[in-house]
């Protein structure tokens, strides 16, 4: 395998996401660097079958490596045993619900649960005792959604507050309005998201009541999210540094097929983003790195 030019794929779902652009980004920069082939596909939502269906596309086409989100803990157990049965390892990316125990060789993704904590921790110190919380979700049954509001609610547990989880779907300015009115019916005056479309409808909802003292933070980078930390709407994020999580599933790839080294799983991290450090990552989000 050193001589041959290895070609990778990364599947992921809801591709049209901002944060995959980021994630593409740093798959071309380490295939550049390394020597070899990768692009990335994926699904617009959540679905199990179009994922599987992706998987086994690749399969026949003969990638000599697969990267895949793996968003659910046993759904893509059986097309990752396909890939082995085929030879083509398989790292997780972005999600790994299952923590290897899908027979993928490795992940690259955060501890939801534990960013989770750090952006409740921080929020803490923003909410008052008792206080109603609006925990966003751009959709139900995600688990790492699920992950990060549970740490969240872990990290806000000091303040004794009430939480409700809102849905707000991946549309921001429709989420938004949805959150507008959760405020108003839940006599709430904070919002904390566990992603990057219902994070930037916080923003916008604290944006759209800038006299009324809304508190909104959450996760994960857009150029929209980015001027709303800029601007005071968002007091910060976490990032999920998804740069990183194109970049280092071509590494793992490489150096699995041309040395035959497995690899060691990775956190992606809990960086805070906030008006401290955003001009920085305003420049890098221009470039899809942040």
């Amino acid at each position: 395998m050193i001589d041959k030019k290895l070609r990778f794929r990364l599947i992921t779902i809801a591709s049209d996401e901002e944060l995959f652009h980021v994630v593409e980004r740093g798959m071309r920069d380490a295939a550049s660097a390394l020597n070899v082939e990768a692009d990335l596909v994926g699904t617009p939502g959540f679905d199990i079958a179009d994922l599987i269906g992706l998987v086994r596309s690749a399969i026949r086409d003969g990638v000599d490596g697969i990267g895949l989100n793996i968003f659910h803990p046993t759904a893509l157990t059986g097309v990752i045993a396909e890939a082995s049965a085929a030879g083509v390892p398989v790292v997780a990316f972005n999600i790994d619900a299952a923590k290897t125990g899908s027979g993928n060789i490795s992940y690259i993704m955060q501890d939801f649960f534990a960013a989770g904590s750090v952006l409740g921790q921080r929020a803490a110190a923003s909410i008052r005792e008792g206080e109603h919380v609006i925990v966003a979700m751009h959709d139900d049954g995600v688990g790492a959604l699920e992950e990060r509001a549970a740490g969240i609610e872990a990290g806000l547990a000091s303040r004794n507050v009430v939480v409700t989880r809102v849905v707000t779907g991946r549309a921001p300015a429709k989420g938004a309005g949805i959150l507008d009115e959760a405020l108003t019916r839940l006599g709430a005056r904070a919002i904390i998201g566990t992603g990057q479309p219902d994070t930037e409808a916080a923003g916008l909802a604290a944006w759209a009541r800038h006299t009324h003292d809304i508190y909104a933070a959450g996760f994960d980078l857009s150029p929209g999210i980015v001027e709303l930390i800029a601007e005071g709407h968002l007091d910060c994020v976490v990032d999920q540094q998804p740069y990183t999580q194109g970049f280092y599933p071509i590494v793992q790839l490489t150096l699995n097929r041309r040395f035959g080294l497995i690899p060691s799983s990775l956190d992606a991290g809990a960086a805070i983003v906030d008006r401290g450090n955003v001009e920085l990552v305003r420049h890098l989000s221009k470039q899809s790195i942040r």
